[in-house]
């Protein structure tokens, strides 16, 4: 792992923090050696310990009083609370989208889910995961709603772990899937309601895959959950 060299060297250090923890090299839960990453980074205690700030701000790390700092373990309850959240924000992005977008913008969407569709017949699930988070950055960023995105992002960050789980049952892809053409048509239609209750119902859904990533617990039991 190469050392970083950038002067502004906390939002460097958050950058590669959460990048451990979204794939899987920090689990959930997992105490956060300071020693270990100073010396894997290159840096000093002080621009590590102000990126766990930040990275705590997001939600995705947890601050201990005098013990340094563990890995957020997502609930059940606080994923759905979140999905909650993002849904009726994604929702509303899809009614400001049908009435904002650009014809340009539209086709450049349909491009990028016929792409999409590619990946997803060749089974190629982490460029299916790539192209779908375009699709609904550029759904999104055609609300116009500049506030809106930044909640969105904000949100998004904190279960970013499971939205893109490498795990994948074929009935839920093949329900992600058919999700997106709906998407799309309400798009073309510039159905502003209509893709609006799809993409509320589309996040919405993805709280019933939750048993299958390993990157949730129930307050009561461990539950394992999935994304698409």
């Amino acid at each position: 792992m190469s050392k970083i060299q950038h002067r502004n060297l906390y939002r460097e250090v958050a950058d590669r923090i959460r990048d451990l923890i979204e794939h899987g090299d920090l689990l959930p839960g997992e105490r956060i050696s300071e020693k270990h990453l100073c010396e894997t980074f290159g840096v000093s205690r002080t621009p590590l310990r102000e990126a766990l700030k930040v990275l705590a701000s997001e939600g995705l790390v947890e601050l201990l009083p005098n013990r340094g700092a563990r890995v957020v373990q997502l609930t059940l309850k606080m994923v759905k609370d979140t999905y909650d959240l993002m849904g009726a924000l994604e929702g509303l992005s899809g009614e400001l989208a049908c009435q904002e977008i650009s014809d340009a913008g539209i086709e450049r969407i349909c491009e990028l889910h016929e792409k999409m569709l590619s990946h997803y017949h060749n089974r190629e699930l982490a460029a299916y995961f790539e192209v779908n988070k375009q699709i609904h950055e550029h759904i999104l960023t055609a609300s116009k709603n500049e506030v809106l995105q930044e909640m969105y992002n904000n949100l998004s960050q904190r279960v970013k772990r499971v939205r893109y789980s490498k795990k994948m049952t074929d009935s839920f892809w093949r329900q992600a899937v058919e999700d997106h053409e709906n998407m799309v048509a309400a798009l073309k239609k510039r159905d502003g309601k209509l893709l609006g209750q799809i993409l509320r119902d589309h996040l919405c859904n993805k709280l019933e895959v939750a048993s299958l990533s390993g990157v949730i617990e129930d307050e009561a039991k461990p539950l394992r959950m999935a994304s698409y």
